[in-house]
């Protein structure tokens, strides 16, 4: 449901249209009409939408674009955020193009059909107060910059978990994160250290099960010279590093038996001895754990100490897989996405319909993680400014809609040539054509329809066409 209060503006030099859309659309928006450049400067200026559609033929130059790309141009100044759809004739689509370039964010070819505008309108706010949301979270309280170290999300387990780090942090007891893997417990832990008493004293991590049995106490305590083949001089160890700060046990679950005994000793008397020595060494550090294991069935099996885990587990964090994260997931492919483009240079205006129900409807096995992965590895991939499901590494296949437009199946190849000795680049490409062909030929040339048919948007279809040396007609 559209919230009334949203303001939208209305940039156009046509009477008429102003007048249709200010009647189709005021009953979900506040609606701004403005037939002018200045007039829609002044606007904007005071009213900030989130919003705009705009005409690229404004007065003086209502048969060119220069108009409206300078109008274009200065909302972008103003409020990089905003999100324009640009109004322009199926003549003027290379200067729609061009605007898209220039960071509109869509555009719409007339005449205008008002429940496909609604559409688009719908999805811009949409997105926009996605961002918004995810500026505030950055933004408050310096949770996401600096508190929260970069941590998203705005669902409610994850407010829950930002609840806790901060009633936490000040507070000097040990904390147990649970989390399946790749949900970010170690980017919890360290948020607790930066928010913490001990922010000034070292982050110390070790994978309790990355290191062999034989090498992990030698890891946590050090050890002493000659305490076994190969120790040639004194070594602190990761316990020792961490005085005075935080020791975050990673995968703690995995630690062996008798060093969960050695564990435990050092967290009830504070004090260590390195392999090899005798001397108790007195060490002051926060100890923050983690595992990906059911501790509780762990414990029941006897794999795990169930003393250990009252004194690892004073408080204790369970973060969500991202799978019951619900729109988290569309707000962290956001965030990875814009990150990336600007570590890579490539700017990327953002994800096809199809790519955004793929990434929506996947499991997430690996979570965050695997999620920042695949952002990572489209961006790299992509050879258009929008992500298609193919740039992710998701199994490539093309889905077609029903005529209602309500549900998608996988189509049939449409192959109509030999596969034999070429490559896959090739063999996509010349699928790629032929069903572009297809489309084209059974709507007649209607790139709206065309577009909705193959699940992608109206930039994303053009792209495909001029990669493809075709025209919609």
């Amino acid at each position: 449901m559209v919230n009334a209060l949203e303001k939208l503006l209305i940039v156009d030099d046509s009477s008429e249209i102003r007048k249709q859309l200010k009647w189709g659309l005021a009953k979900d928006y506040k609606v701004l009409l403005a037939e002018s450049v200045d007039e829609a400067l002044k606007l904007f200026q005071q009213h900030a939408p989130k919003v705009v559609t705009l005409d690229l033929g404004l007065p003086p130059d209502v048969d060119g674009a220069s108009e409206g790309f300078r109008c274009l141009e200065a909302i972008l100044q103003q409020q990089p955020s905003c999100k324009v759809i640009v109004l322009s004739g199926n003549e003027d689509h290379n200067n729609a193009l061009t605007a898209v370039d220039m960071g509109a964010y869509d555009f719409y070819h007339k005449p205008i059909h008002l429940d496909e505008l609604k559409v688009i309108l719908s999805r811009a706010f949409h997105v926009a107060g996605l961002e918004e949301e995810n500026r505030r979270l950055q933004s408050s309280a310096g949770q996401q910059e600096n508190g929260y170290s970069g941590i998203f999300g705005q669902c409610p387990q994850m407010q829950q978990v930002f609840a806790t780090i901060k009633k936490v942090a000040s507070i000097d007891v040990p904390v147990l994160i649970l989390g399946e893997s790749g949900t970010g417990k170690e980017i919890v832990a360290q948020a607790i250290h930066q928010r913490g008493i001990r922010q000034q004293g070292n982050f110390i991590a070790i994978n309790c099960g990355a290191i062999p049995e034989n090498l992990l106490e030698s890891e946590l305590f050090g050890h002493e010279k000659g305490a076994f083949t190969g120790a040639q001089a004194r070594v602190q160890g990761k316990v020792e590093y961490a005085d005075g700060g935080t020791l975050f046990l990673d995968e703690i679950g995995e630690m062996a038996p008798l060093l969960q005994v050695k564990m435990l000793r050092f967290l009830q008397e504070k004090v260590l001895q390195r392999v090899g020595g005798r001397e108790d060494i007195a060490v002051n550090t926060r100890i923050i754990a983690a595992t990906n294991i059911d501790i509780d069935e762990s414990i029941k099996k006897g794999a795990f100490r169930e003393d250990l885990y009252y004194r690892i587990g004073v408080i204790t964090i369970e973060l969500p897989p991202l799978r019951e994260r619900g729109d988290d997931i569309e707000l962290l492919a956001n965030v990875f996405l814009r990150r990336f483009s600007q570590e890579f240079g490539k700017k990327m205006r953002g994800f096809s319909t199809t790519s955004l129900k793929w990434i929506r409807e996947h499991n997430w096995p690996g979570n965050v993680r695997e999620l920042e992965n695949k952002i990572k590895r489209a961006i790299v991939m992509a050879e258009t400014p929008i992500v298609e499901p193919w740039d992710l590494g998701f199994e490539e296949r093309e889905f077609v809609s029903d005529e209602k437009g309500t549900s998608a199946v996988p189509a049939e190849p449409a192959v109509g040539f030999d596969l034999e000795g070429i490559t896959l680049k090739e063999a996509r490409y010349r699928i790629e054509h032929e069903l572009l062909q297809q489309v084209l030929e059974k709507y007649q040339g209607n790139v709206q329809k065309a577009a909705e048919i193959l699940a992608v948007s109206r930039p994303t279809f053009y792209d495909l066409l001029k990669r493809h040396g075709l025209h919609s007609g």
